[in-house]
This record gives structure tokens, C-alpha cells and sequence, in this order.
């Protein structure tokens, strides 16, 4: 599948949640599909949560 073809798929279930749900609705389409795609990275191991955790001032 294509990313235009995921893009695609997207931007309609985005628009299903923004007329079935309304604006709240909407937004929490967008919190659970950013919190997916963040899990589906660290799944494909292209997301390394410890460089992130680590933080800068620690050695």
C-alpha cells in the first residue's frame, strides 16, 4: 500500500469522526491516530524511546 493510499485512508475516517462526532470527535481521531503511528514506529524499531528518556544532561 502506497503512503498516498494511507494518506487517503486517513483523511476519510478523519472526516467520518469529524461529521459523526463533531469537533471533539475530531480531535480525538487525531490523538489516536498520532499515538498509533508512534506505536506502530516503535514496533518497526524505526523509534528508540531511550535516547528520548535518557534526556541531555545525563551521561
Amino acid at each position: 500500500m502506497t503512503t498516498a493510499t494511507i494518506g487517503l485512508f486517513v483523511g476519510l475516517l478523519l472526516a467520518i469522526a469529524a461529521a459523526a462526532g463533531g469537533f471533539t470527535g475530531f480531535l480525538i481521531a487525531i490523538v489516536l491516530g498520532g499515538l498509533g503511528y508512534f506505536v506502530g514506529r516503535y514496533i518497526d524499531g524505526e523509534l528508540d524511546l531511550n535516547s528520548i528518556m535518557r534526556g541531555r544532561g545525563r551521561d
